[in-house]
Order: structure tokens, then C-alpha cells, then sequence
């Protein structure tokens, strides 16, 4: 596919960024208020542009990024679950080249934006409600959608797309302690239905973040001049904190997950990983370990640790 960003800005060139403040003001306040939507939050054309211009990028960087925490997988069709203008699409054919995809949601304004974006890509729009089939797929995705619903309302979008998928189920909330939450909730539906849980956990046990601490991480975000003008920005770019819960058909973990930005001193880095056994602390790497640190001066926030299973015995 082109490059969502000048996807998008080829479809904005001509509307008039006033027209879009009020709609993106009500929607931002709509995400953070972290309260269950009684309808949904894009309501008009203008609602699905405003949208499309404020958060399929961030919506976009942050799939791409928990996808890219999976081990290597081969989809060869994608449903992405309340997908809105289709940015869980776009992240999955970044990554797995021109799979086969449907995007399901029940704003009939948000399908029809979604494709003028995407344009002759083959992708399907189809309106879809909570309660009707769910079309199979190696792939379903569901992002940003949890937090609209109620805790039944949630239960109910999770079973569906545990059962859609064939493959691989990927969920992706704002990576707040609310957020989070829904994530745990949900990680326990799937293990209880036999999914395995792939990313970002390297175990199938209770989570071992305690405390006021949780489970996150942050995909950077490269702004378009619209877009720091929507949002009264001046940096040229944003970091999108999200958390995710990953799983697959058949068991495969990563031996450990980092779970903060690596803190760097001379000649040592400290990673916070998250290990097999729930625990979750400083692993320290000195510049004496040769590949092992040049390998920690490399790692990233939400990189498997060890990065390769031979080390794990390291």
C-alpha cells in the first residue's frame, strides 16, 4: 500500500482545518474520558475525517508496533474488528505485504472514509454490529474499540474475535491503568478459550506488574503539519502509548520482554524485563559481556530479551 500519511494528506488537502477543530476537541475528549460510549463517537462525515486527520496515525503506529512484537508469523487474511477508517489494515500490510482484509464497523461514514483513503487496495468495508458473525481470518485485530464498550459488551468482542481467528488475535487499547485492566480481562478470556499468549508476556501465568505500575509501551509518531495544527502542537512528532495482548494458536514466548526504555550509564545498560517467571526488574549488562552489550545498547523498549533464544542461557 502508499504511505498512510501521504494517503492522508492527499485527502485533507482540500478541507478546511476549522471545519475539523470542533469534531477533534469532542473527540479527544470523548478518548480521554475513559468512560463506556452509549453511541458511537464518530457520528457524521466530519466526525470520520476529523478522525481519520487526528488519530489513524497514532492508531496506525501503535498495531504496527504490537505486531512487530509477534514471532514471525504468515497471515494470508486479516479481520480488523470495529476498524473504523482501516488503520489496523494499513500496519498489517506494512508488515505482511497485500494480505487479504475486511474491515468490520457499524459507522457506515468511517467505512466510506476508510476507502476513499485506501482507494483500489481490495480491501473489504462491510457494516458490522457486536452480536453478528465474524468473517474467519489468520488475523483478527481490535484497536481502540474496548474501551467504547461495557464490561459484557467487552467480553462479547473478545469471544468474537477469539473464535474468528485462525491464527493469530491481536488487541490494542491506550496504554493507560484503565486500559491495561481491559487488557488483563482480556488475556484471561483467551487463555480460558486455549489461546496462547505470545506478546508482550513471555508467560501464561498472572501478570507480574504490581502496584501503581502497568503494562505499556509507545510507538513514535511522526506529525504531518495538519495534524500539529488539529492538536496545538509544535514537536513534529508524538509518542503513543498503548498496551496490547498478542496470542496465538500454538504456544511460542519470548524468553523475556522489555518493558521500560533501556536507562544507559557508561559501560553498562539496565533493562527492565519482564522474565518467564512473572517477575519483573533491572537486568544489567556491562560492557564486559562484548555481544551481549553491544546487543543491550541496541535493544528497545518492547524487544524480547534475550533478542535471540541461543542467548537465553547466557
Amino acid at each position: 500500500m502508499a504511505d498512510l500519511r501521504e494517503a492522508l494528506d492527499a485527502l485533507l488537502a482540500d478541507v478546511p482545518p476549522a471545519r475539523l477543530t470542533e469534531s477533534v476537541r469532542r473527540l479527544i475528549e470523548d478518548y480521554r474520558s475513559g468512560r463506556p460510549a452509549d453511541e458511537p463517537l464518530i457520528r457524521t462525515m466530519v466526525d470520520a475525517t476529523a478522525y481519520a486527520a487526528y488519530r489513524m496515525p497514532a492508531t496506525h503506529a501503535a498495531v504496527l508496533a504490537a505486531l512487530g512484537q509477534l514471532p514471525p508469523i504468515a497471515p494470508a487474511s486479516q479481520v480488523d474488528l470495529g476498524g473504523g477508517t482501516g488503520a489496523a489494515v494499513w500496519a498489517a500490510r506494512e508488515l505482511f505485504g497485500a494480505i487479504e482484509a475486511t474491515v468490520l464497523d457499524q459507522v457506515p461514514e468511517a467505512l466510506k472514509l476508510g476507502e476513499r483513503i485506501a482507494k483500489d487496495q481490495g480491501i473489504g468495508w462491510q457494516q458490522w454490529r457486536l452480536g453478528e458473525p465474524v468473517p474467519a481470518a489468520d488475523l483478527v485485530t481490535v484497536s481502540y474499540v474496548l474501551t467504547e464498550l461495557d464490561d459484557t459488551a467487552q467480553r462479547e468482542l473478545v469471544a468474537g474475535a477469539a473464535a474468528a481467528a485462525r491464527q493469530a488475535v491481536v488487541l490494542i487499547e491506550p496504554g493507560t491503568p484503565p486500559g491495561y485492566r481491559r487488557m488483563l480481562a482480556a488475556r484471561d478470556q483467551l487463555i480460558a478459550a486455549g489461546w496462547h499468549v505470545a506478546a508482550p508476556c513471555p508467560h501464561q501465568l498472572a501478570c507480574g506488574m504490581t502496584g501503581k505500575d502497568w503494562c505499556h509501551f509507545a510507538a513514535r509518531v511522526n506529525r504531518s503539519a495538519l495534524h500539529r495544527r488539529l492538536k496545538d502542537a509544535s514537536l513534529g512528532y508524538e509518542d503513543e502509548k498503548y498496551t496490547f495482548v498478542a496470542a496465538l494458536r500454538t504456544p511460542e514466548n519470548a524468553p523475556g520482554r522489555i518493558v521500560r526504555h533501556p536507562a544507559f550509564r557508561k559501560g553498562l545498560v539496565t533493562l527492565q524485563v519482564c522474565q518467564q517467571d512473572t517477575s519483573v526488574g533491572p537486568t544489567l549488562v556491562s560492557k564486559r559481556e562484548g555481544p551481549r552489550y553491544k546487543a543491550a545498547r541496541d535493544a528497545a523498549w518492547g524487544d524480547p530479551w534475550p533478542p535471540h533464544a541461543a542467548d537465553a542461557q547466557v
